[in-house]
């Protein structure tokens, strides 16, 4: 059988084709962490504002969310992925040649703008190419490969920029964008109908719904206390991880230790994205395997609120220990995506977009909004000193940081134990 009349493999190569441009999603919105420092030189920044340059992108992504699940209802995963990773790619593009704050913090967004798509239309291919079981196992790769996007993110992007500098970084990164939309849309394709397929297995095949069918999918999510709970759980999770590796996370190692250079920083912080390679896939594969959401989100809710309790705590200990909690955040985020699973099957196939991207907003509003917070937080605790140009903090400081984050983990444990406790899941 040739393998694009074979709907078991096809899949799997046009999943790879919109994977690909989700990660270079995640390595845009983590980068700020290894720009840190020549950010903060390049626009002459305080704590505060380079946190809320690193959130401009989540502003508009986390806005976008609910409209990005009625573009990839409405007109289809394939086109979705292109023009929103094209539109990315020309903020990147913009953001490489910025020479003040405020345009800078425009390119950024519109980075945000193109994608902000890209995350709901994988998963509404993943809900029209596999069946309902396979669901929880596909949206933790989707996210898994936001962990791959996370590591290039951390010591390659850093080798990069020191072999170059962050502005021909960006350029490099925005041309490449424009490859990988190009091969999205050359290979992808919505459903298997769309690709001249007449079923998978005999699963019923997904179709578009009309745009009063979405106006209404969008009503019935938003009314359901279950959704509200969820991007609760979102809202923490998502929030706090991509702000400690995304941004705070390199410069809280090159201060509180000494004597260690970004690039050697970015290796912890490689080590969270490699635990967000891992977990997600993990623990969707497990969660379908059980046929069990919630006992495991609430699990892993408890350990992921640990790590950050332990970083609060201890302040400055063992690196090992550093690079252990944050492995284990990123990895325990396989609890917090489970809530897309949780939705998605609350809700028909073709509202699938809608759903996920209603707890998306508020998912990545939690990112929006922590930067800036964790920033105005150790803007309280300045040192008066500066490494490159950008400011210092205390020890304490970052603990304090980190006991927000603690904070964070507590509030998304208690709304993963009223999802429990609620009678449809006892």
């Amino acid at each position: 059988m040739h393998i694009w009349s074979d709907p078991t493999k096809r899949r799997w190569i046009i999943w790879t084709a919109l994977a690909a441009a989700y990660a270079l999603v995640s390595v845009h919105r983590l980068s700020t962490a290894v720009l840190a420092e020549q950010l903060t030189t390049a626009f002459d920044t305080t704590g505060a504002a380079l946190g809320t340059l690193h959130a401009s992108f989540f502003y508009i992504y986390a806005a976008m969310q609910l409209p990005a699940g009625f573009v990839a209802d409405r007109v289809g995963s394939r086109r979705a992925v292109t023009a929103g990773t094209v539109v990315m790619s020309v903020g990147a593009l913009a953001f490489s040649v910025a020479d003040t704050y405020p345009i800078a913090f425009l390119a950024r967004a519109l980075i945000g703008l193109g994608g902000s798509l890209l995350f709901i239309a994988i998963l509404r291919f993943c809900a029209n190419w596999y069946r309902p079981t396979e669901f929880a196992r596909m949206s933790g790769l989707t996210i898994a490969a936001a962990g791959f996007g996370g590591v290039l993110a951390t010591t390659p992007l850093a080798l990069v920029v020191a072999a170059t500098d962050w502005r021909t970084t960006l350029l490099g990164l925005g041309l490449g964008g424009f490859v990988l939309a190009t091969v999205a849309y050359l290979l992808a394709r919505d459903s298997p109908a769309a690709a001249g397929l007449v079923e998978i297995d005999g699963v019923p095949l997904a179709q578009t719904p009309s745009l009063s069918a979405v106006a209404d999918n969008a009503t019935d999510v938003l009314r359901e206390r279950e959704t509200w709970l969820v991007g609760i759980v979102l809202f923490c999770g998502t929030g706090v991880n991509i702000t400690v590796f995304g941004l705070w996370g390199v410069p809280y190692i090159v201060q509180t230790y000494g004597d260690i250079s970004v690039t050697g920083a970015s290796t912890y912080t490689l080590a969270g994205s490699a635990g967000l390679l891992m977990g997600p896939p993990l623990v969707g594969w497990l969660s379908d395997r059980l046929g069990r959401r919630l006992g495991l989100m609430i699990a892993a809710q408890t350990a992921f609120t640990g790590s950050f309790v332990l970083l609060a705590v201890t302040g400055n200990p063992p690196l090992p220990v550093v690079g252990f909690a944050f492995f284990a955040a990123g990895f325990l985020a396989g609890g917090y995506a489970l809530g897309y699973t949780v939705i998605k099957e609350r809700h028909e196939s073709g509202a699938s977009g809608v759903a996920t991207g209603t707890v998306n907003t508020m998912g990545f509003t939690g990112a929006a909004l922590f930067p800036t917070l964790m920033g105005l937080i150790l803007d309280a605790y300045r040192t008066g000193e500066t490494i490159n140009g950008a400011q210092v903090y205390s020890t304490l400081g970052y603990r304090v940081a980190f006991g927000l984050a603690a904070a964070a983990g507590f509030v998304a444990l208690l709304a993963s134990v009223a999802l429990y406790r609620s009678r449809e899941y006892q």
